[in-house]
């Protein structure tokens, strides 16, 4: 199984970029669930605590294509390098804000900057992987690894983030992720050799999304995101209901340990049938792997819930990655991953928007019944428009 991952860091460069970028976006697992914790602790509501991660969310979905034009034209470090230091400005304000007992809304004015710098260094990562192994059977591999990655980013950052704001102070966790996010970021930025070539003259041959395939994958992510955004708050609520608060990260990190096993598994696989087909049965595995959250009240029992219901979404995400790259321009590439991650950040916002005013409301148990809803949508849309997840078929010479 090591064998195809022992390939890829073989190439001068990789270790460098790889591992800079798994601790720059190390935040990326922390920062909802840290400033749900906060809030909720200011504030006594989940409802509000919801709304505020929810704006960081919402601010991060719609500068990320931005973003990622921005690099595809201008390069990786000459963008990210001021982002990031606004970013780190920004978080640090909202938590100031928090401290000295600030009015709600300058949590949310705060939280707009947070989510309007935050780098998607995932899509950037990514990129430099198609960069290198373009036309390389590797590339699978290496979307496997990222994939992973992701989800020992989502297995270890709930289960510390909620450590430190439970048993040391609500600020704790954000400020370890204000940390990670500053050096990993500024140390991806200066891996100079493995970052991809920018367009080199000014012309912009129009979005990604215009491509039927690119808008059908970001409505699928749309409702896999609120899947996500939802299920944190929710998770966090139903550990509190049942006298477990801090043990709403390990829960959490459950759900991302099945998606880390079946990713590592899914990467070493030489696959036959078609990625389209492959998409489409994760998703209805992914659907299905959600029915039981919505009739467990056990602490022990949801953990082993959570871990099968992870099995399907690394598959899901690398495959639609490996979609992203197929079916878009390499001179667009990184703006097209850009638009997965601006429908995962609305999902997640309005998951964790909805997740709070249906938990505040019904109890976090009967709330759980949002993310298998949104599952199940994902499912829909998936199957629905299979059709346009073919490749394109290269045009023959005359």
């Amino acid at each position: 199984m090591v064998g195809p991952y022992r390939r890829l860091f073989s190439r001068p460069g990789v270790k460098g970029f790889v591992v800079a970028g798994f601790f720059g976006r190390m935040p990326m697992s922390m920062l909802g669930i840290g400033i749900v914790l906060l809030v909720q602790a200011l504030t006594d509501s989940y409802a509000v605590a919801g709304a505020v991660a929810a704006t960081v969310s919402v601010s991060y979905a719609v500068a990320a294509p931005l973003t990622g034009r921005l690099v595809d034209r201008f390069g990786q470090a000459r963008v990210i390098v001021p982002l990031v230091l606004t970013h780190g400005a920004a978080l640090t304000g909202l938590m100031l804000c928090g401290e000295f007992g600030a009015p709600i809304w300058t949590l949310f004015a705060t939280g707009v900057l947070v989510g309007v710098s935050a780098v998607s260094l995932g899509s950037l990562v990514r990129a430099r992987w198609s960069h290198l192994l373009t036309g390389s059977d590797d590339l699978h591999a290496a979307f496997s690894f990222e994939s992973v990655a992701d989800e020992m980013i989502f297995v270890a950052g709930p289960a510390l983030v909620t450590a430190l704001a439970t048993l040391v102070n609500p600020y704790a966790g954000l400020i370890v992720a204000l940390v990670c996010t500053l050096a990993g970021t500024l140390a991806f930025a200066m891996q100079r050799g493995t970052e991809p070539p920018t367009e080199p003259d000014g012309r912009h041959p129009g979005s990604p999304i215009t491509i039927p395939g690119i808008a059908l994958l970001s409505c699928v992510f749309l409702a896999m995101g609120t899947v996500f955004g939802s299920l944190d708050l929710i998770t966090v609520a139903f550990a509190e209901e049942r006298g477990a608060k801090a043990a709403a990260g390990l829960l959490l990190a459950a759900i991302a340990s099945g998606s880390l096993v079946s990713g590592l598994w899914y990467g070493a696989q030489r696959w036959r049938i078609s990625l389209r087909s492959r998409f489409v049965r994760a998703l209805g595995v992914f659907a299905a792997g959600l029915t039981p959250i919505t009739l467990i009240g056990d602490v022990r029992i949801m953990a082993a819930a959570m871990f099968l219901a992870g099995l399907a979404i690394s598959p899901t995400i690398i495959t639609g990655y490996t979609l992203i790259e197929q079916l878009v321009p390499a001179r667009l590439l990184t703006e097209g991953m850009s638009w997965l991650s601006t429908s995962v950040g609305f999902g997640v916002a309005l998951g964790a928007w909805a997740g709070g005013r249906l938990t505040d409301t019904f109890g976090a148990s009967n709330a759980y019944a949002l993310p298998f809803a949104s599952a199940l949508l994902a499912m829909i849309i998936g199957v629905a428009g299979s059709a346009w997840l073919r490749p394109p078929v290269p045009q023959q010479q005359s």
